[in-house]
Order: C-alpha cells, then sequence, then structure tokens
C-alpha cells in the first residue's frame, strides 16, 4: 500500500530555510589555521581604565585597597614635584621676575608678553598668585576670551606691585592634597600592578606657559618618575586640567607615547569627558569613551557607561577620578567607588579592565602587526610580526587561530614559553584563543603535548 506524505507549505518554507542555512555556514568556515589578533585581550568585548588624576592621598588610603580587593588595576597620573625627595620642583625658567614686574607698570598685558607674565606668574615672590595663573591659562586657551586673559594678567602684576600678596610661594591645591605620599608608597603601588605616571611637576595650567616652561614641567617630571620608579613607568602622562591646546599638545607629544589628554590615531575615534556625544557608529576600529564622575553624577549612568562598552565591541571606557572622601575635585566616597568597582569587577566576563598604558599598547600593536599562519604535519606554524619598538611596546596579543574539529585540547609553543588551551566552537569552525609576544620568534601549535 502506497502512502502519500503531506508537507505544507509553511512547512516546505522551513525545511528549505534550514537547508540553505546548512549550505551557508558550511560555506562560510574558515579554514584550518586561519589566524586573527582580536580586537581587546583575552577576546573580550570592550575594555575599561581607571584612572586617577592628582595623586590626592585619599585615592591610596581608600580606594587602592577597594580595587586591590577586587584584583582592578588602574592608572595614577601623580604631580612629582610635590612629593618629598624631589629633585626638580617648580620654578620659572625665564628673565628676572623684578625685570618683567617693573615692565607690567607701563607695559599692559598683551598677545606677546602674556605666556610670559603668565609662566613667571607663580614665582613672583608671593603667594596666592597661582590662582590668577590657573585663571588666566584657562581664558587664554580659548581664542575669544584671551582679552581677558590679558586682563587678569594685568590685574594680578598690579597687586603684586602693590604689596598686596604675602611673601613666600604657595603651591596649588592639587599638590598639597598629595601630602603623605611618598616615592616609597609608589614604588610598592607599582610593584603590585599599578601603572604610576605622570601629571607634571607643578599641576601646571600650560596653555598660559611658553615653550621652555611647558617643557621643564614636562620633561623634569619624566625625568623624575624615571628615576624614582623606571623607564616603564614613563610611557602614559595627562597634562593638567584635560588641556587639548594645540602648542601643548605637539610639545607633549615628543615627550610622553601616550597622552590621556589626546591620543591622534587614525584608527581611534576619541570622545572627551566635556562631550555629550555616546559611542555610535563608526569607520574607526577603536572608540576611546573619556568618562568623569562628578559628585552630581548618578550611579545608575556610570553603570550605563560600563553596560555601553558590554554591548559595544569596540569600545574603551577611560573613567577618570579626582578626589574621595571630601579630598580633592569633585571628590566622590568610597562606598560609592566600592559599589562602582564592584558593578564593573561583575562585567570582567566581557570587558578586558587594564591600565590605560596597557590598552594603549595592545590596540597599537594590533593595529600595527602582522600575522601568517600555515598548516603542515599536523601542525600549525603562526608568525606575528610587529615593527615597534620592543622595549616599549612588549604586551601579549590575544591570537584567535581555527584548528582541526578533532583538536580538543591546543599546545602552543612560543619559544621557551609553552601554554595550553581548550578549544571552543563559533560559526566558523573550531578555535582557540592564545596569548602570543610580539617578538619575532614563531608559534607552533599542536593537537597534542609532544
Amino acid at each position: 500500500m502506497n502512502s502519500v506524505i503531506k508537507i505544507s507549505f509553511k512547512s516546505l518554507v522551513l525545511i528549505t530555510c534550514l537547508c540553505l542555512q546548512v549550505i551557508i555556514s558550511k560555506g562560510q568556515q574558515a579554514p584550518v589555521g586561519k589566524t586573527d589578533i582580536t580586537k581587546w585581550q583575552y577576546g573580550k568585548k570592550g575594555a575599561v581604565s581607571l584612572t586617577y588624576d592628582d595623586g590626592s592621598i585619599n585615592q591610596f588610603n581608600y580606594a587602592l585597597p577597594i580595587m586591590e580587593r577586587l584584583k582592578l588595576p588602574a592608572t595614577f597620573f601623580v604631580i612629582t614635584g610635590g612629593i618629598p625627595g624631589s629633585k626638580y620642583h617648580g620654578k620659572f625658567i625665564g628673565r628676572p621676575v623684578k625685570t618683567i614686574i617693573k615692565e607690567s607698570a607701563t607695559i599692559p598685558t598683551n598677545d606677546k608678553n602674556f605666556l610670559e607674565r603668565c609662566s613667571a606668574g607663580g614665582y613672583l615672590g608671593y603667594k596666592g598668585t597661582i590662582t590668577y595663573v590657573t585663571k588666566a591659562a584657562s581664558l587664554y586657551d580659548n581664542v575669544k576670551k584671551q582679552e581677558e586673559a590679558f586682563k587678569v594678567m594685568d590685574e594680578l602684576y598690579e597687586k603684586v606691585r602693590k604689596g598686596d600678596f604675602q611673601p613666600g610661594y604657595q603651591p596649588c591645591d592639587e599638590v598639597l592634597q598629595e601630602n603623605g605620599l611618598t616615592w616609597d608608597d609608589l614604588r610598592n603601588y607599582g610593584a603590585r600592578g599599578y601603572e604610576i605616571a605622570s601629571h607634571s611637576i607643578t599641576h601646571a595650567s600650560m596653555p598660559g606657559l611658553d615653550s621652555v616652561n611647558i617643557q621643564y614641567e614636562l620633561e623634569k617630571s619624566k625625568e623624575e618618575v624615571r628615576d624614582k620608579m623606571g623607564g616603564k613607568y614613563t610611557f602614559s602622562s595627562e597634562v593638567p586640567y584635560g588641556y587639548e591646546n594645540e602648542r601643548v599638545m605637539k610639545i607633549a607629544y615628543k615627550i610622553y607615547p601616550a597622552l590621556r589628554n589626546r591620543m591622534p590615531e587614525p584608527w581611534l575615534k576619541e570622545i572627551d569627558r566635556a562631550s555629550k556625544q555616546t559611542p555610535g557608529t563608526t569607520d574607526k576600529d577603536y572608540i576611546q569613551w573619556q568618562r568623569g564622575a562628578t559628585t552630581k553624577t548618578p550611579l545608575s549612568l556610570m553603570q550605563s557607561w560600563v553596560d555601553t562598552a558590554v554591548a559595544k565591541n569596540n569600545t574603551w571606557l577611560v573613567l577618570v577620578f579626582h578626589g574621595v572622601d571630601n579630598l580633592g575635585y569633585e571628590a566622590l566616597s568610597h562606598t560609592l567607588l566600592d559599589e562602582y568597582f564592584q558593578y564593573i569587577k561583575n562585567q570582567q566576563e566581557y570587558l578586558w579592565i587594564a591600565t590605560f598604558g596597557d590598552v594603549t599598547k595592545y590596540m597599537r600593536e594590533r593595529e600595527h602587526a602582522e600575522v601568517k599562519s600555515d598548516q603542515k604535519d599536523s601542525k600549525i606554524t603562526v608568525s606575528l610580526f610587529n615593527p615597534l619598538d620592543k622595549t616599549m611596546y612588549d604586551l601579549p596579543l590575544t591570537l584567535k587561530t581555527y584548528v582541526s574539529p578533532d583538536w580538543k585540547k591546543v599546545w602552543i609553543w612560543q619559544g621557551k614559553r609553552m601554554q595550553r588551551a581548550d578549544a571552543a566552537m563559533d560559526n566558523k569552525g573550531t578555535y582557540v584563543l592564545y596569548q602570543a609576544y610580539p617578538n619575532g620568534i614563531a608559534l607552533t601549535l599542536s593537537g597534542k603535548e609532544n
């Protein structure tokens, strides 16, 4: 007896679609040996860096222990001149200040003498003058307000001539808030994996400084960090107040490999702290999204920044903190930080949490690297080439190599280094994630230990 199988049109369409999916899926299978460098370390979906400005003692007394408990790295941009034992301190490089003060009585401040007067302003021999320097530099950074900056300088020098200030020298508040911090402390923190970086000698307002005084603030702070901490800590820097002044940046770029202020990479889109923009579509490989929580920022908003980094696959969230527990600019309580850092920690499956310097190094290494692979005799050979300075760019890159479906565990050798990884699967086939140093030494992958 012949039986007739009836198939509805809807079922026929469903079967056809499934068959097509199988065919398409097979057509997209990656060949064994195909190797890519993952966008983020360990194949994560995004990156987060916790950064602190100014070196306030409460950052180390109250915020650092929280990060220690949660095993979260961070970057501290410290003001070097105020730390006991430092060789380099704030000073004015230029003509005698008495000459500049005398000239101010007859020659108003203008675009030809402003930078000299502002550079000298904190070192005229009187307390309280740095407040005027900071204000004038901020105004001068805005082309439309430079005339106002000149008036602030005229007011400062008039008060100096009248004797309205007490004799002496008084640093800015940010330097005073470091009281209690030592180089021994910083070396200890560095040994525990935290990045210690420069924030200038005196927290100077650099748009108001002339070139020689900008160079002194940045070069000598870098030299101080190198002498006290070692060369590895001279990679990153932050010019105080987050300025992106073109003249200042041009000088700073020549001194530090990485500036949190600005990173003019062709493959990076930057969104600074002042911007209301959020990461959207871009033709660039990466987005650096800086956010700075203040005392008025709701925790829910801070958490949403983390959620956005998780949802995207190209976003580096750079969090900027200053004061902690009533000490420093926009001081946040350590209890708030504790809750926030725990929230970040809970997303560690998806986010690479790393120092500012390490994320910068990884992106640059990846953008400049070339990777090639070859399969032969049941082994895969991978070569990783990177033209960058190996003494500076020594962070391992995460490679993703497709292997035979029979390989459940994979052994990877790079010189004397050996690592074992479990194979995983995606819609393109069986693959393995592993770390590779960009040192020119080829890697060998095998499904067997020997």
